[in-house]
């Protein structure tokens, strides 16, 4: 069984994988009706069944494993994973205005084509990668997701600007702003 949603999500995402998902949610899950439904030989529905199984989404009689998809929720990351606020941290007004406009929540509406406005949206993101730490790149690229659905651009940018260092497929933070530390009482 896996644990890590976007392995899961990997798997699902296969359309021989999605349809014999679907059937198994309706409990009509048949091998050869999908295969005929689908147009490939039963053997490649018999093999997208055995990874759902192997997966933990489709149970022993065929049928959805609600209870895995609860557990598989309960692993992904909430909105409460990002800052409370765009514009929490240390950014002067000016800079608290842009990034306003350029998100509608936590989401990223459109990457600036400005090099000062999109590297202060850099900088933003930037804050959510611990200094220190060092990612795989799917786990920058998940993050990114969370934000804007070009993550390749978002990251590419972040290493160019120096936000973002990579070596052998491993990233870690390497510059940008820093929360301020909280005044003593």
């Amino acid at each position: 069984m896996l644990e890590d949603p976007a392995d899961i999500i990997r798997i699902v995402a296969d359309p021989v994988r999605l349809s014999v998902l679907g059937r198994a949610a309706e409990d009509n899950l048949v091998v050869g009706e999908v295969a005929a439904n689908l147009g490939v030989p039963e053997r490649k529905v018999a093999e997208a069944v055995g990874r759902l199984r192997a997966a933990g989404l489709i149970s022993d009689d065929l049928s959805l494993d609600i209870g895995q998809l609860r557990a598989i929720v309960t692993r992904l990351p909430t909105a409460e994973g990002v800052a409370t606020s765009i514009t929490d941290g240390p950014w002067s007004a000016g800079e608290r205005e842009i990034l306003g406009r350029f998100f509608s929540g936590a989401r990223l509406t459109e990457i600036p084509t400005s090099r000062s406005k999109r590297l202060l949206i850099l900088e933003r993101l930037a804050q959510e990668f611990e200094p220190g730490l060092r990612y795989p790149e799917r786990d920058v690229n998940f993050t990114l997701q969370l934000f804007h659905p070009d993550y390749a651009a978002l990251r590419r940018y972040m290493v160019d600007e120096g936000l973002l260092t990579r070596s052998e497929g491993v990233y870690w933070r390497s510059g940008g702003r820093y929360p301020a530390e909280p005044s003593p009482p």
